[in-house]
């Protein structure tokens, strides 16, 4: 079998690219948008249909959802994969998400049951997972003097989305006082509610018009199938707000009791208590944080309503301990107390640190306990050859 992945530099990208050449199938890659940010979508589209035409492709692949590849693949007869990692993900708007050679897989259920029904024969729902084996490469190896390095009582890697604040980057004087206050009132209300987004459904028609029009660059698309206002202005836009907020506040407050440290290539000038170490790599050093931290901290970005990040995989499959906000679909693949554990609200946090940093027996049979069930069921071996089935199963 010949497929083509078309690469754009996503971190799971090297993972998957392993597994498919572990499967026996022959990968093709289109990489140019790793090196020119700048390649258009019709150069896009060029691309992939030059590799489509040289050879005899079961499928084209990527990360995430490309209308030029879809059209492309819609008008040359070869099924188009790709496997959604982020959220929002505005293109999930474009008419090509109704194309009949689509097989579109989603990694959150809200995401997957609001986009389902533009074409519910090709779109479906498929969890995210881990490189078990890369991680175990790295930690096997690692020396005391990583355990010191890389060790904490807390520990937390992320972006601080500072630098990603679209609403931050508004044009503040042409939103109303009002609009103003309330998006602080949805933030505020959001903060204190764990496992339901209620920002999409409380937004008014003003709020959304203001913020829109705030924007110079607010995402325009001519080849849409509905108003992506709504969608753009409660993610894009106050969910970006609402993650900085949340993790500038989370992280001080912890401050005030912990010793909590931080890698990020964000600003951390709001964070004066926090220990600060800058970023680290994502395949040769993130893995030693997690092993090492005593408490791995996950914040999971609000647009993300119900599904499992990559950082939660990946704590788990590096065999760290993970404290992460509850989301709903944790129950279904983990059990809370025993695999990982949850908080609801800023006090739960704190008793649950307090809790675990003095308790290091349990702490760490629950660390092993998660690394042994994403080991066992959430690897990116076993989440690909649940792709193939609905792959096969589908012609």
């Amino acid at each position: 079998m010949d497929i083509l992945f078309y690469r754009y530099n996503s971190i799971c990208e090297p993972d998957i690219l392993q597994v498919f050449t572990d499967f026996g199938i022959t990968v093709h890659v289109e990489d140019t948008e790793i090196y020119d940010k700048h390649v258009t979508p019709r150069q896009c589209a060029e691309k992939v249909a030059g590799h489509i035409l040289s050879h005899s492709l079961a499928f084209v692949f990527s990360i995430n959802f490309f209308p030029a590849i879809s059209y492309t693949c819609e008008r040359l007869k070869v099924p188009y994969v790709c496997w959604s990692v982020d959220s929002p993900v505005p293109e999930l708007f474009s008419n090509a998400l109704k194309n009949s050679f689509n097989r579109i897989f989603l990694f959150d259920k809200v995401q997957y049951d609001f986009f389902s029904p533009i074409n519910p024969s090709c779109i479906y729902y498929l969890p995210l997972a881990t490189n078990v084996k890369r991680w175990e490469q790295i930690i096997l190896a690692m020396t005391d003097e990583d355990y010191i390095t890389y060790g904490a009582d807390i520990s937390f890697i992320g972006s601080l989305y500072t630098e990603k604040c679209r609403y931050d980057a508004l044009n503040q004087s042409s939103i109303s006082s009002y609009t103003q206050g309330y998006v602080d009132g949805l933030i505020e209300s959001q903060l204190k509610i764990y496992g339901c987004n209620l920002i999409a459904d409380n937004l008014s028609d003003r709020v959304i018009r203001e913020i829109a029009e705030a924007d110079p660059d607010f995402y325009q698309a001519t080849d849409t199938y509905g108003d992506m206002k709504r969608y753009l202005v409660a993610h894009q836009y106050i969910g970006m707000k609402l993650a900085a907020v949340e993790r500038e506040r989370t992280l001080n407050r912890l401050t005030e009791h912990f010793h909590v440290t931080l890698y990020t290539r964000s600003d951390t000038s709001a964070l004066p208590k926090v220990h600060c170490k800058g970023g680290v790599n994502t395949l040769t050093e993130m893995p030693k944080v997690f092993q090492a931290s005593k408490i791995n901290l996950n914040m999971t970005m609000r647009p993300i309503e119900t599904g499992l990040s990559l950082r939660v995989w990946d704590i788990l499959g590096c065999g760290g301990f993970l404290l992460t906000n509850y989301q709903a679909e944790i129950p279904d693949y983990f059990e809370i107390g025993k695999d990982l554990e949850t908080y609801e609200s800023m006090e739960e946090l704190e008793e649950k640190i307090r809790y675990y940093l003095t308790h290091e027996e349990e702490r760490v049979e629950i660390a092993i306990n998660g690394y042994e069930t994403v080991a066992r069921y959430h690897t990116y071996e076993i989440r690909l050859a649940q792709m193939l089935k609905v792959l096969t199963e589908k012609r």
